[in-house]
């Protein structure tokens, strides 16, 4: 088992270093990159303050909307873009290899600052989405498996299908109309806490901030009920037919016991195995519309921003931290099969 591990860990260094390399010269080759959007901001918006610092440390520029040679070339100084491709490249994963994931061009702080600042808004976000949709999946989806082909079982399946087929922001906007300032002025409309969070007690505080990320929860964990409900029902029943139930109840074992022993047990091992995974992916990805819609400032609105601004220490150095976290979360679900069925190994035999 700790060879296993121990091969896993190794492999995810030039998994990593393979997704980084093929990212960076897809990105970094395509047109539209941070010197050519300032040398367009310079020749449009001369008197824009955000370029007002970077136009006092380049020089003047020419009337004509023409910037000359050596503004231009201290423009790619400044965002390195002197050196070549390929010398870029391996400074930049000489440093990721320490974690040293450098300064964003246009916020001026640096990376890891900045998904930390924006973290509480994922983590508010995940958190919860993949909770609610656990503690409510499941239970439907051991339900459905123990009435299959009743009328409940057709309708719940007809309603979580159409619930995710629904587009999240679309729920999202219909919850405001209704519940956010339209019929009825129940939730706030923005924001994860109130303007005086601060000065709330410990109760108040808890409070206001669930108040604040019931809606958003809501419209994310809408789609994810029927992949996990479904998953849940078959894995229950492919286990009720298998003949080990059958033994136990020729052996006039108990239903309850068989059911809560036997085929819960097997049945969860896909379920709970794959939590790391689906927590991740709730993490990260999918919620950039809801943070729009609701004026939450997380992580998918940073990598949002990020790729459309060009801002490359963003995307990479996010790229390089989830991709990681990614191949964690991906060993310790192999793991997790190991600690829920003991009878499950990963060593070779002979």
């Amino acid at each position: 088992m700790y060879h296993y591990i121990l091969k896993r860990l190794l492999l995810i260094i030039p998994t990593l270093i393979g997704i980084i390399t093929i990212n960076f010269f897809i990105i970094q080759l395509a047109p539209g990159g941070p010197v050519e959007q300032m040398i367009h901001k310079l020749q449009t918006l001369q008197a824009s303050t955000e370029t007002g610092n970077i136009s006092a440390k380049i020089g003047t520029y020419k009337t004509d909307n023409n910037l000359d040679e050596k503004a231009i070339e201290e423009i790619k100084k400044l965002y390195g873009f002197d050196k070549g491709i390929f010398e870029r490249y391996y400074l930049m994963l000489s440093q990721y290899l320490k974690f040293e994931f450098g300064e964003s061009y246009y916020r001026k702080i640096s990376v890891l600052d900045l998904i930390k600042e924006k973290m509480p808004t994922s983590i508010s976000l995940g958190l919860f989405s993949t909770l609610l949709i656990y503690l409510i999946a499941i239970p439907l989806g051991i339900y459905k498996a123990r009435n299959d082909g009743s009328s409940l079982d057709v309708i719940s399946s007809i309603i979580i299908v159409m619930a995710n087929a629904l587009p999240a922001f679309l729920f999202g906007i219909l919850l405001i109309v209704i519940f956010a300032g339209g019929y009825y002025d129940v939730f706030p409309l923005k924001g994860l806490v109130s303007d005086d969070f601060n000065s709330l007690s410990l109760y108040g505080k808890i409070k206001d901030y669930l108040w604040h990320i019931t809606l958003p929860v809501i419209c994310l964990s809408i789609g994810g009920f029927a992949t996990l409900s479904l998953l849940v029902k078959n894995s229950f029943l492919d286990e009720m037919q298998k003949y080990y139930v059958t033994y136990a109840r020729i052996k006039g074992v108990s239903e309850r016991r068989i059911f809560y022993f036997h085929i819960f047990r097997n049945a969860m091992l896909l379920v709970i195995s794959s939590f790391p995974a689906v927590f991740l992916g709730m993490f990260f990805s999918g919620s950039l519309l809801i943070e729009i819609i609701f004026s939450l400032d997380g992580l998918g609105l940073l990598g949002y921003d990020s790729l459309l601004h060009r801002d490359y220490p963003v995307v990479f150095g996010t790229l390089y931290i989830f991709t990681l976290l990614g191949l964690l979360a991906s060993l310790i679900s192999d793991l997790l099969y190991v600690a829920i069925d003991p009878r499950i190994h990963f060593d070779k035999k002979g």
